[in-house]
């Protein structure tokens, strides 16, 4: 038993500086799919459950498909030739060569876990006690007053699960870097994947143990926040 391997990680300034790079794709993903997915959630729980789950469905359908294929797709749409382009110049607009960037990472992430945020959200807005919200607009809170009062406290549950399902497996995920950039922008999750293939065994399980600790890490406060949601209700 040693720790000279996870000494040697926590010290090497390369490995430090993909680990930091990949908490920040994480985290700017984590906050597109939350802006994206919550008004979603939202425009879902107003329908009719019928129409919603309907909805919803179109959402999920994708998912059916393998993980790998999903991100190959976005291949052939980033590329210099590919479905992207060929609209931007059918309106004359420029190209964009997205593909081997960083935009073409977060486009996979944020395709690949966005109905991960979705579904959380709509169910704790689905079973949300709506008399609260008639109760504020009694006492005269205008619609904007209506949700940051009592819709969004009551929904922070939904809110953080859908924040831990999208976080998590973006912080340690190295497929759609490897597809949509080839390695040219490398993630921690592709480090460890890197070293474990090379034989360096012990190396690839401190890093995986420094993941571990950050999600785990990550996963307490997520709970921590959840329980004060909980107990908050309406403020």
């Amino acid at each position: 038993f040693t720790l000279a391997n996870l000494t040697t990680a926590l010290k090497d300034p390369i490995y430090m500086q993909v680990l930091l790079r990949s908490v920040w794709i994480a985290f700017k993903a984590t906050v597109i799919c939350l802006l994206l997915g919550y008004p979603i959630a939202w425009f879902l729980s107003t329908m009719r459950k019928s129409t919603a789950a309907i909805l919803y469905i179109l959402f999920i359908v994708p998912m059916w498909m393998n993980f790998l294929l999903r991100t190959y797709a976005w291949q052939a749409i980033l590329d210099s030739a590919g479905i992207l382009n060929v609209i931007l110049e059918f309106f004359g607009l420029p190209p964009q060569h997205l593909l081997y960037t960083e935009g073409a990472i977060m486009l996979g992430t944020v395709y690949n876990f966005l109905p991960f945020m979705i579904y959380p959200i709509y169910n704790t807005l689905q079973k949300m006690d709506h008399s609260l919200i008639e109760a504020a607009q009694d006492l005269g809170a205008n619609p904007s007053q209506v949700f940051i009062k009592a819709v969004f406290p009551l929904s922070m549950p939904g809110v953080m699960s859908g924040i831990m399902m999208v976080f998590m497996p973006t912080i340690s995920t190295f497929a759609i870097a490897e597809l949509l950039t080839m390695n040219n922008i490398k993630l921690f999750g592709t480090t460890i994947q890197e070293n474990i293939n090379n034989g360096m065994w012990n190396y690839g399980a401190a890093l995986s143990l420094i993941m571990l600790l950050l999600i785990g890490i990550t996963g307490l406060f997520s709970n921590e926040s959840s329980d004060s949601a909980n107990e908050g209700g309406l403020i």
